[in-house]
């Protein structure tokens, strides 16, 4: 850790450690005491010796105002208590275990907010499953960034707004009792002829479990795709940890495309995953090259498998938040199967204040970094929650769907939400399933509509500014009858719908395949969208796979 206070107690004089937590003092004593302090950790003091290497753990405490990282929650419902949520928790699996959000009452508990991104990773990752004819782990899905996939219904900003917000509210497919609040927010897009120029520092896992067709292969191609991109304004540093950890490219022109190809396609797996010195490494090499005003990146690729140096979430975690703190935005690019550790680089998307894709075959690399390259590197905002506030005189109850916090995040009582970085043009549908009141009922049947059923509100931060700015849209009281809706909201139904299925959400037990296909179906069709074809067939294989096994149970 950078920056720790050293106070040699023999002499009174202080010191400060480097980069990496080193530090060397010169003494004409052979042993002296020695404190040690950092904001938010404990302090520790010891006696050292000179003739023994001295290595010092310090430990984080949760009080003050600690820049350290904390749990962090998806979403967040003011006034509910942490007992209340402790009853949703299920077992731990290898993904990191997800409660599903529940319906809370509108007049105790009116407002809610939850942390925005462009993460689509759980997706991808879905379908890499189905493909390979293998059941979903629930806690692999996550509704939010399922439909963060197809980035539905982009309508942009008027002006110089940063964002627009359309909100729609209709009967719930599912439950036709409840109804259905979509929250559709659009994105800045920005202008491809003004991008700033990008500081990138590619970081490549290349350890033995790499050694594989759909891992660094996969890899190489998709940064080769990424590199046809650049500009002679940007630069690339290629940094690699396995066998090996170092600096393979010093930061090079995205002119010199085929100097960066060749150390591409030169890389070669082996060893073990020492990840937290490829980080550490990435981010020295991106901060000595920062670019005020650039795009300053470092873009993680690996399956997550680290064996060396810090190896918890917690301890990853804490090392990426105090990098997050230096203006350096992270990517983090998901392969592989078997030993794919998807909570570790989710979290390191999280704490890196970036984005997390999971690439599955040479199609999403090209969708990720290529089609949608704006929407993964170039930030338009930073730290972006949306808050949502329900008019309890229309609103019985309400359910976030997707969002849904991590067990730990629940169990932590010191756990916060941060927002998320939203990308150039993307597009992100929210959902509420709510259960109306009998005012809201009665104004339906008779098509009177006065007031509004909730406001909503984008709290939000310009790249690199400290200013905290707002953007509000009351949400109209304004019902419209599902079959009415543009086919997006058809198909974000669907995929929403697949999401619970797959999750086995107590909230849709009454629901089964055919439905999702009936809502997507039409929507695919008008669209002419091959990512919404491809989710039909995905549709398709699922249902006959949980079919089967339902039946040999």
């Amino acid at each position: 850790m950078q920056n720790v206070i050293i106070k040699q107690y023999n002499t009174g004089y202080i010191y400060r450690t480097g980069v990496n937590g080193t530090f060397g003092i010169s003494s004409r004593q052979p042993a002296d005491s020695f404190s040690f302090t950092l904001d938010g950790y404990s302090p520790v003091k010891m006696l050292v010796h000179a003739d023994q290497y001295v290595r010092v753990k310090m430990r984080p405490t949760r009080t003050g105002n600690s820049h350290l990282p904390r749990n962090r929650l998806s979403s967040f419902t003011r006034d509910l208590g942490r007992e209340e949520q402790k009853a949703w928790f299920t077992g731990d699996e290898t993904y990191a275990s997800l409660v599903e959000n529940r319906f809370l009452s509108a007049r105790q508990f009116p407002a809610t907010g939850m942390s925005l991104n462009v993460d689509r990773a759980s997706y991808s990752n879905i379908r890499r499953f189905i493909t390979m004819n293998s059941q979903v782990p629930p806690d692999a899905v996550r509704a939010e960034e399922m439909l963060n996939y197809f980035n539905l219904n982009y309508d942009p900003p008027a002006g110089n707004d940063m964002f627009l917000l359309n909100t729609t509210l209709t009967q719930c497919p599912w439950n036709p009792a409840n109804q259905l609040m979509y929250i559709n927010m659009s994105a800045r897009k920005l202008n491809l002829d003004t991008l700033p120029p990008c500081n990138l520092v590619f970081l490549i896992d290349v350890s033995g479990s790499m050694d594989m067709p759909n891992r660094l292969p996969l890899l190489q191609s998709a940064f080769r795709l990424l590199v046809h991109n650049l500009r002679e304004k940007d630069s690339v540093a290629i940094v690699v940890y396995g066998g090996i950890t170092g600096i393979l490219l010093s930061p090079t022109s995205g002119a010199e495309k085929d100097k960066i190809m060749k150390v591409i396609d030169e890389l070669i797996p082996g060893g073990s995953t020492p990840g937290e010195a490829g980080i550490k490494l990435a981010y020295q090499v991106a901060r000595r090259h920062f670019i005020k005003g650039g795009n300053n990146r470092v873009i993680l690729a690996t399956d997550g498998d680290f064996n060396v140096g810090l190896k918890t979430d917690a301890e990853l975690e804490e090392m990426i938040s105090v990098h997050r703190e230096s203006g350096v935005y992270l990517t983090c690019l998901g392969v592989g199967m078997g030993n794919f550790k998807d909570s570790k680089i989710h979290l390191l998307a999280e704490r890196g204040n970036g984005n997390y894709a999971y690439i599955d075959n040479f199609r999403e690399a090209e969708k990720v970094l290529l089609q949608e390259f704006t929407q993964t590197l170039y930030s338009v905002a930073d730290d972006v929650y949306m808050h949502v506030t329900f008019n309890p005189s229309l609103v019985k109850q309400y359910r976030l769907i997707g969002f849904d916090n991590k067990v730990g995040a629940i169990r932590d009582t010191a756990a916060v939400m941060e927002g998320g970085e939203i990308g150039s043009g993307h597009a992100l549908m929210a959902m509420f399933e709510l259960e109306p009141t009998e005012q809201n009922r009665q104004a339906v049947a008779d098509s009177q509509y006065a007031g509004q059923v909730a406001e909503v509100k984008i709290q939000y931060r310009l790249p690199g500014d400290t200013l905290l700015r707002y953007y509000t849209k009351p949400a109209a009281f304004a019902y419209k009858p599902f079959a009415s809706l543009q086919k997006c909201y058809h198909f974000s139904a669907a995929v929403a719908l697949f999401g619970s299925l797959l999750r086995h959400s107590p909230h849709t037990r009454n629901s089964n395949w055919t439905d999702i296909s009936l809502l997507a179906e039409p929507a695919a069709a008008s669209s002419g969208d091959l990512l919404q074809r491809e989710f039909l067939n995905l549709v398709e294989k699922a249902r006959l796979l949980y079919t089967k096994n339902k039946k040999k149970k």
